[in-house]
């Protein structure tokens, strides 16, 4: 009998008040990997080795949204609008990137996760769209997360074109950073009017490597084509077998 697969689900950092600290996710990404048939786990960032030591246990890995990307990362010095970077986050999750890459675990990653994804291939970032990319639309909506805001045109000959099914999708936004120069082992497939990177994939279209800057998890619900992505990245991870 095959189980379903594990997909890990790395944490953001959250502290309600100084007795309530701890590593965070939305509930969309679990119910929407329970509903596509994957067992969700969260993954705590605690250190680069001990994060790795919970990878053999995940035959998928979502990297999620949160807070910003530390720019030293990318040899940048921090830009006034820098948001809270958790460097402990960082670390684990580039360590994540490099392990799933050499052992070929599928992985999407999401908002925030695409960030980092560009930056353990190279890749560099903006560090605040409003302030430093001219004639920029609105990235962080100010409307239900739940809910499209913009629209997103996506290259043809991609694997994210044939999941989704569409040239052209409405997508919700909650983030100020993006990709700036894009890693050479990465694809660009998607892009909003202003010209933010908004998917990219790995160049080896034989490995399951999505980064999408929106949140597909708030719309899979709801919207077909946001299920399909999740459907089709659990379906790319190996079920385990009993035996």
């Amino acid at each position: 009998m095959n189980k379903k697969p594990i997909i890990g689900i790395t944490g953001a950092y959250i502290s309600h008040n100084k007795n309530m600290e701890g590593v965070y996710v939305h509930h969309d990404y679990h119910r929407s990997v329970a509903a596509n048939g994957g067992i969700p786990i969260i993954l705590p960032f605690i250190n680069p080795d001990m994060s790795l030591e919970t990878l053999p246990i995940c035959d998928g890995i979502i990297l999620s949204g949160g807070e910003d990307v530390d720019p030293i990362f990318f040899y940048q010095d921090p830009h006034p609008q820098l948001g809270q970077v958790i460097l402990e986050r960082d670390f684990a999750e580039l360590a994540i990137v490099e392990y799933a890459l050499k052992n070929n675990i599928p992985l999407l990653a999401i908002c925030r996760g695409i960030q980092i994804l560009n930056v353990a291939l190279g890749g560099t970032l903006i560090q605040d769209i409003p302030s430093q990319v001219k004639d920029s639309i609105q990235h962080t909506q100010k409307i239900d997360r739940y809910r499209d805001s913009h629209w997103v045109t996506i290259t043809k000959d991609s694997k994210l074109f044939q999941i989704v099914g569409s040239e052209r999708i409405r997508v919700n936004s909650l983030h100020h950073q993006a990709i700036d120069t894009v890693a050479s082992d990465l694809r660009i497939v998607a892009q909003s009017s202003d010209g933010i990177i908004e998917a990219v994939e790995y160049i080896n279209p034989a490995a399951f490597m999505i980064g999408v800057q929106w949140h597909p998890e708030s719309m899979a619900s709801t919207n077909q084509a946001m299920n399909n992505l999740f459907a089709e990245f659990i379906k790319s991870c190996p079920k385990r077998s009993d035996s």
